[in-house]
């Protein structure tokens, strides 16, 4: 694990360095505070994006796997945010795309209807064919 935390460090401590350098002290810190502010917002609102996750699952719209990767990548998303630094906010940037992809594209497939109603017609015909040997011999004799 701190084979990871390290690297990462070093890179959101490079990046975030480079930016400042770029752009200036004040507006590094303007970026820092709105991502900050947008995390806390989107993780205010996770329960509610759970909620409708849970719904779009009801109707069908959504399966088990995408509902979790959706609310997993959503939560991450806000959490990276949160915290400060440029990696972390892009990083975070791509979880919430890949949310919005989840719910937007790729639940647009056709909610299913349920199939627990009685219907007329072929599904509740049993096809068979009875032959009755014994009648056929007392007709001949």
């Amino acid at each position: 694990m701190i084979v990871l935390i390290v690297p990462f460090f070093l890179l959101e401590l490079y990046l975030s360095l480079k930016m400042g350098e770029t752009i200036g002290f004040f507006w590094s810190v303007v970026w820092i505070m709105l991502s900050f502010m947008v995390g806390m917002a989107l993780l205010k609102k996770s329960q509610q994006t759970m909620v409708g996750n849970m719904f779009d699952m009801q109707r069908g719209k959504l399966d088990m796997r995408k509902f979790q990767n959706a609310s997993m990548s959503y939560f991450v998303g806000a959490l990276l945010l949160i915290i400060p630094g440029v990696f972390s906010d892009f990083l975070g940037i791509l979880a919430l795309i890949y949310t919005f992809y989840l719910q937007f594209v790729a639940k647009i497939t056709p909610e299913q209807t349920n199939t627990h109603f009685n219907t007329q017609g072929e599904d509740d015909v049993i096809d068979v064919e009875i032959i009755d040997e014994h009648s056929r011999s007392d007709r001949r004799a």
